[in-house]
C-alpha cells in the first residue's frame, strides 16, 4: 500500500447539521479520498476527480466542504498548520490544496 499524500486525524466531520465524528480522519491516497471515523470506519470515499473540495464563505478559517458522492460533508480541520512535532490537523486550505493537486488540478 503506497504512503497517503494527504492524511488529517482529529477532525471533525459533520453531514448537513449531525455530527458523524469529532475524531475522524481524511485521507487521500492512491487517487481517492476517504473520510473515516475515529475508530477507522469508513464514513464515504470517492475518487479524487469526483470530489469538489472548498471553502465556505462564511465560515471560519478552520473549515473546509468536501462532495462525494452527491453528499456534501463538512470538515473542521485546523486554522494554521501544528507546529513540527505536535499533534492536531492540517489546515483546512492545505486539505483544499491536497485534493486539487491529486486530481491533477492545480488551481
Amino acid at each position: 500500500m503506497a504512503e497517503p499524500e494527504f492524511t488529517a486525524k482529529g477532525v471533525r466531520i459533520d453531514k448537513r447539521l449531525r455530527s458523524l465524528t469529532r475524531a475522524g480522519q481524511v485521507r487521500i491516497s492512491e487517487g481517492r479520498l476517504q473520510l473515516l471515523t475515529s475508530y477507522g470506519s469508513e464514513i464515504d470515499s470517492a475518487p479524487v476527480q469526483a470530489v469538489r473540495a472548498s471553502k465556505p464563505w462564511f465560515a471560519s478559517e478552520d473549515r473546509a466542504l468536501a462532495d462525494l458522492n452527491g453528499q456534501r460533508y463538512s470538515l473542521t480541520l485546523g486554522e494554521h498548520d501544528p507546529a513540527p512535532g505536535e499533534p492536531g490537523p492540517p489546515a483546512a486550505r492545505r486539505f483544499i490544496e491536497a485534493v486539487r493537486r491529486a486530481a491533477g488540478r492545480d488551481h
